[in-house]
């Protein structure tokens, strides 16, 4: 039982069947040690490359040739320290796409998580580290509803998180009667003012972040059924996976990725908005769509979930660069959605052919 599992996660993992490396690479001669030729070679290193990094490399080369400022290190620095919450978050959500779900209630877990620790430390007097963590608990815990509303429940995930979106936002109003709260420790303040070999701290725990959960659902077991779940959840439980604890262990760890954005952004901000990140849910939902996840399941992963956050921080930071208008600026990425997901299409199929 336990190798026919294996074998379905890796058939799941790898997503287009049996063609190998080898496969792709002994290319278009037929094979009378003459070689694929330049032309072959370019072609299958063509294959290879991802939908989403052909994307982005159009966009940064257009961005380059309209504006002298973009490629600076200071602007490149800009675009991962303001983008760090919403990949962090993009994190958690490409997770619960993998299994088939949806998290709506990213935003709003980030506002209640971050105003329980405000309100903790400025209305009850609690140390700030442990306000810190209790906001992190918050976090966990609304994803543990989500988990146990779309599960046992039997609730649709887009339902149950839309519930637990509009009760978060509603909390995070209801704890300050809207009021914002702010003055926070020097140390929280460093966590987004700090750096390492010119690096911010912030992107260096946005992109540890990404590095956790690529090695955890490349080389870990729990991790890769994850793409067994969302390719047929039925099938992973007659393969003996606990799908059940697997989702709700999922929207946990998205519930606490959205918490910890929440600490990035107050950090930022010196200040605990009640109403921070409920305008991301766009920004995050689309970072792993450009990504190339399927919203269906079983299919992504973190490498071109990251690259489609660059996209959008990049489409974000080229058109303040070009003064163009905000209220634009959401049409913006509306199209770079759709091309993306057409430029991943073309990319799998020429992969398949």
């Amino acid at each position: 039982m336990r190798t026919t599992t294996d074998h379905a996660i890796n058939q799941r993992s790898s997503g287009r069947g049996g063609r190998t490396p080898e496969d792709a690479g002994t290319g278009t001669s037929p094979g009378r040690g003459t070689g694929p030729g330049l032309a072959g070679i370019a072609a299958n290193v063509l294959r290879r490359v991802p939908g989403p990094l052909i994307g982005l490399i159009a966009v940064m080369i257009a961005l380059s040739i309209m504006s002298p400022y973009f490629l600076t290190w200071r602007n490149l620095s800009n675009v991962i320290t303001q983008n760090a919450d919403i990949g962090i978050m993009g994190v958690g959500a490409a997770l619960v796409i993998l299994i088939g779900g949806i998290d709506l209630s990213v935003g709003s877990t980030l506002a209640l998580s971050l105003m329980t620790s405000a309100w903790l430390y400025r209305s009850a007097g609690v140390p700030f580290e442990l306000c810190v963590v209790l906001g992190l608990t918050v976090g966990a815990a609304v994803g543990f509803i989500n988990g146990v509303l779309s599960t046992y429940g039997r609730i649709q995930p887009f339902v149950a998180t839309l519930a637990t979106m509009s009760a978060a936002a509603g909390l995070a109003l209801y704890l300050t009667n809207g009021n914002p709260i702010n003055g926070f420790p020097e140390w929280y303040l460093a966590i987004t003012s700090n750096d390492i070999l010119g690096i911010p701290l912030e992107g260096i725990i946005m992109v540890a972040t990404f590095l956790i959960a690529a090695y955890w659902l490349r080389f870990r077991p729990s991790g890769r059924a994850l793409y067994a779940i969302g390719g047929n959840a039925e099938v992973a439980r007659l393969s003996g996976l606990n799908v059940t604890r697997i989702k709700i262990g999922v929207y946990v760890v998205a519930g606490f990725l959205a918490a910890l954005a929440g600490v990035i952004v107050g950090s930022r901000l010196d200040s605990a908005q009640p109403t921070a990140g409920t305008a991301d849910l766009l920004n995050v939902i689309a970072v792993v769509v450009i990504g190339g996840a399927s919203l269906s399941g079983g299919s992504g992963g973190m490498l071109n979930t990251f690259i489609g956050l660059l996209i959008i921080g990049v489409l974000n930071n080229g058109m303040s660069l070009l003064n163009v208008s905000p209220n634009l600026q959401p049409v913006v990425i509306g199209i770079a959605i759709i091309v993306a997901v057409l430029t991943d299409r073309a990319s799998r199929s020429r992969q398949g052919a």
